[in-house]
């Protein structure tokens, strides 16, 4: 959209035009210490909570206290099988199918869990391709393969860098990379969005270049998951892994999703750790039979789920089945759109947005660089009631989300940031 205009009517006039703004009133909305809504645009961190996650909870604390064990099978909402729904949700979150995804785990373990089964290092092919700013717990996970498998984790890690003076990296050095090093790669490991910049990569032409060249592809998808497209089945990764904090709402540290594609998702031979609740569901209960692997991504998984973390989600999930993807994705970039045409306003000479400029390259978040700025700024911007995110050594993140912020968020935001610039 390119006739944004500037002025507090227009923010309105968009939200009322916007056929998502009732959701707004689904989710809780901290407070300043006046007592009115903050503008929370770090749901890129931490995402709201949806204000039947507390019933949702609340079900499964009853069911627990009057059955006990029972649970499992007798609950509202049976204990034994509660996690397949969440997969079927999800897989429309991620563009997959659903027997390519299963909810288990957090982030950084489904990772490791993924790397036992398509990170299998020979003594000529063992290097793992990472992108050179990639979120610090997946570099220190893949180091420790490294490690684990016996080689030198800074000669067997390769970076993916931006050119110098550059914040974005390319596709082009990738491949170029791989023309050179890839008989000695044996995995790609991308976030998906870069949690710094907010660039989306393109996945699909990730995958391609790595196949081409005999290595396995997987994605960290932890800035990505009901934030884009990831179109993940499509895209022809391996696996791809991802949290559901962020912005699937689902509370600090809860369970994390995990994709193997189809054409793994059947391979029993595929190496990999099991535990029971990876056995045949028919047979599971009967203890001592010999392991029976499902088959799908359900086969990657280990213990029985944690019913309470599992309620959240569901209660997160139950609102992104009810709008869909489609419709978020384009509010998201209006919303976006919009913000950037604010911060543009501004001035380039003390505002550079690092994010990429090409919506289908972004998510909702646009990281802003300020000139000559340091954390006292991202200070002042809470104090006046702005919750966003500090990244060093310049760097405000800042994540309309599409469920629960609104126009007027996005202008009253810029409308503070300058003040505190002009002061």
């Amino acid at each position: 959209m390119s006739n944004y205009k500037l002025g507090l009517d227009f923010a309105l006039e968009l939200d009322k035009a916007d056929t998502l703004s009732s959701y707004r009133n689904q989710f809780h909305i901290p407070k300043d210490i006046d007592g009115n809504d903050c503008i929370y645009m770090t749901g890129n961190s931490l995402g709201l909570q949806p204000k039947k996650t507390k019933a949702y909870v609340y079900q499964e604390l009853e069911d627990w206290a009057t059955l006990g064990v029972e649970g499992h099978f007798n609950a509202k909402n049976p204990w034994l099988n509660y996690h397949e729904s969440l997969g079927e949700h999800m897989a429309r979150v991620v563009g997959a199918k659903p027997v390519e995804v299963v909810v288990m785990n957090t982030l950084t373990a489904n990772l490791h869990f993924m790397m036992v089964s398509f990170y299998q290092p020979t003594k000529t092919r063992y290097k793992i391709l990472i992108e050179a700013d990639a979120f610090p717990s997946d570099k220190y996970a893949v180091e420790s393969q490294l490690k684990h498998h016996g080689f030198d984790a800074k000669d067997g890690l390769i970076l993916w860098k931006a050119r110098k003076g550059e914040e974005l990296a390319i596709s082009d050095d990738l491949e170029a990379i791989l023309e050179t090093q890839g008989n000695e790669i044996a995995l790609i490991l991308i976030g998906a969005v870069n949690y710094y910049t907010g660039q989306y990569f393109d996945l699909k032409r990730i995958t391609q270049l790595g196949h081409k060249h005999g290595c396995m592809v997987g994605f960290d998808c932890a800035h990505g998951a009901g934030n884009v497209a990831l179109n993940l089945h499509d895209s022809g990764a391996d696996f791809a892994a991802w949290c559901t904090y962020k912005y699937l709402n689902s509370g600090p540290g809860s369970i994390a999703g995990c994709f193997i594609h189809e054409r793994h998702a059947y391979n029993k031979n595929l190496n990999r750790y099991t535990g029971w609740w990876s056995h045949n569901k028919e047979t599971r209960f009967k203890m001592r039979d010999e392991f029976d692997q499902l088959p799908g991504a359900e086969g990657w998984q280990l213990s029985n789920p944690p019913i309470l973390s599992m309620a959240a989600i569901k209660a997160s999930l139950n609102i992104f089945n009810e709008v869909g993807m489609e419709k978020l994705i384009k509010k998201s970039k209006k919303l976006t759109g919009y913000l950037e045409f604010l911060l543009k306003d501004l001035g380039e000479d003390t505002i550079k947005i690092i994010t990429p400029h090409n919506p289908e390259e972004r998510g909702c978040q646009l990281s802003i660089a300020v000139k000559n700025a340091d954390k006292s700024l991202h200070n002042k911007l809470t104090e006046a009631g702005v919750i966003s995110d500090w990244r060093e050594p310049n760097v405000i993140r800042c994540a309309p989300v599409p469920l629960y912020n609104s126009f007027q968020d996005v202008y009253y935001l810029v409308e503070r940031l300058k003040a505190i610039l002009n002061d």
